[in-house]
């Protein structure tokens, strides 16, 4: 049963334009692997503080009995006119996040995308 509600929890979740937050978060249900998944939107003012990203992520992920942790953060710039995304920065409260594995995953769901990532800048 977590494996099935693992699997339909979307690897990617963004804002479609601006620039933004996100959290790179591994989500675990019991017996079931664990995924990492993205999550960025303009309403967050921190990535873990309220109203936070990761707070709002975990809350509707243990609705469906899936646990999770935050493996750090950043920003996002998402240009949809130009078919560009670009990820940088790090959170204060939770560290840069892996932005090559958060590329990879936006790739996957941006397959059209120019999609590029940088450690500088915040």
């Amino acid at each position: 049963m977590a494996g099935e509600a693992l699997s339909r929890v979307p690897d990617v979740q963004i804002d479609g334009d601006g620039v933004f937050k996100y959290v790179l978060v591994r989500v675990r249900g019991a017996g079931a692997p664990a995924k990492d998944v993205v999550r960025g939107h303009g309403w967050a003012e921190y990535h873990g503080e309220g109203p936070d990203l990761f707070e709002r992520t975990a809350e509707e992920l243990a609705r469906h009995g899936l646990s999770c942790e935050c493996l750090g953060g950043g920003r996002l710039s998402h240009r949809p006119e130009e078919r560009k995304i670009h990820v940088y920065g790090y959170s204060v409260g939770f560290g840069r996040a892996d932005h090559a594995v958060t590329t990879e995953k936006l790739k996957a769901e941006y397959p059209d995308y120019e999609i590029t990532w940088a450690d500088e800048g915040y």
